[in-house]
């Protein structure tokens, strides 16, 4: 049974992200579907890592490092809910159902969960053998178990968009955006200019996704979202940083997207434990990250192939043990990729590191810049032994 606060499935091109699929990901999403074709038709090739520098006063760009063979695929994340929605029996969600508390029976046979219908404020109790909690990196059944574990504020925020360019190709924002990056629709672009960064890469139905970093004190948040409710005037004061910095033709993308937000960027320490007696973590809500490394879905995908697995090979009989392989598997690769992912966005932001000088995009070496590239991840190509490597062969 899958509980879930909102009333219903997004439907249409909902506010949101993307995001991008490693090979892994990719192919174990695939064999999830029924149609494995879906997925292919659902993304669009990244197959380019480019991560270059902008001078702020000339709006001359370079590159930095590029990697031609990340062989990675971008989505617009409604789109991936969508296909792993749709194939998965209808009757096992319960929409519009905001989780309140669980408790464990004594016999750790069995999980409680107390639940409120949101529609008529009737509050239920549903028994399962377990509790698998994805409920992001706000997570209230984390909170339980570890309530002095917090997250930590990155030192930037992060305004996100996704302009839809749909039968306006031909206009002189598509034009000019195509010829200031000449390579979107295969390739995942990261700028660089003093004290900041972004991201800019196409997703499928002719859109255009976009996300800049700005370094700032830590925002007040009044509810429980890492997203945080934007005025115009956020909006036009985003801009005007935005034109200080980038090329013309970017911002011009900027200004011309509908309901950009602000993301408060967040991750946390490596925990040292994600399951307790019936109840696991998964997802973010076991780590939570910072964007920089692709990391967040990808994460999440694996941990849900691998407990998958675990319970598949030690059944409901071997709870206990199920999850300790899952934590054993999983733990030590998120640890590394969270920390490295946090160190990357430092480095972009040109913030302090230990032990090393702020990174300067015009100083840069091409030694230096190696440090940007997305195959330096920890564990960026294995398999858990625990994958059928002929049926989820990593693609070249």
């Amino acid at each position: 049974m899958v509980l879930e606060k909102t009333s219903s499935p997004p439907t249409g091109s909902p506010t949101g992200a993307g995001l991008g699929l490693d090979p892994l990901a990719q192919n174990l999403v695939a064999s999830w579907l029924g149609n494995p074709h879906l997925l292919q038709q659902a993304t669009l090739p990244l197959t380019i890592d480019q991560n270059q520098a902008t001078d702020s006063a000339t709006k001359v760009s370079w590159t930095l490092a590029r990697d031609e063979e990340i062989n990675f695929r971008s989505a617009h994340w409604a789109d991936i809910h969508g296909l792993l929605y749709n194939a998965l029996p209808p009757d096992i969600f319960f929409w519009g159902y905001q989780f309140i508390s669980f408790s464990i029976s004594e016999d750790k046979a069995s999980v409680k969960v107390k639940a409120k219908v949101l529609k008529t404020d009737e509050v239920i109790e549903i028994d399962g053998n377990l509790l698998v909690a994805a409920d992001g990196c706000l997570s209230l059944i984390r909170q339980s178990f570890l309530p002095d574990i917090k997250l930590r504020y990155s030192g930037y925020c992060a305004w996100r968009g996704v302009l839809d360019f749909t039968e306006k190709e031909d206009s002189e924002t598509i034009r000019g955006i195509r010829k200031a990056y000449p390579e979107l629709g295969k390739c995942l672009y990261s700028d660089l200019s003093s004290g900041t960064h972004m991201g800019l890469y196409q997703l499928p139905n002719k859109r255009l996704n976009w996300i800049f970093y700005v370094n700032q004190p830590q925002p007040h948040l009044n509810r429980n979202s890492i997203t945080m409710k934007v005025s115009e005037d956020m909006i036009n004061e985003m801009i005007q940083e935005a034109e200080k910095v980038w090329v013309p033709e970017l911002v011009r993308v900027m200004k011309e997207t509908k309901n950009p937000f602000l993301n408060v960027i967040y991750d946390c320490d490596p925990l040292r434990q994600i399951f307790w007696d019936n109840v696991v973590l998964i997802g973010d809500a076991a780590h939570p990250t910072t964007p920089h490394g692709l990391r967040s879905t990808n994460m999440s995908i694996l941990d849900a192939a691998v407990l998958g697995k675990c319970l598949e090979k030690w059944g409901i009989e071997e709870l206990t043990s199920a999850l300790e392989e899952y934590q054993s598997i999983r733990l030590p690769v998120t640890s590394k990729q969270v920390l490295h992912s946090r160190m990357l966005g430092r480095i972009k932001q040109g913030l302090d590191l230990p032990n090393r000088e702020p990174f300067d995009p015009k100083k840069a070496t091409p030694e230096d810049s190696k440090d940007l590239q997305q195959k330096n991840m920890p564990f960026f190509t294995s398999v858990p032994s625990l994958i059928d490597p002929m049926l989820y062969p990593v693609t070249k």
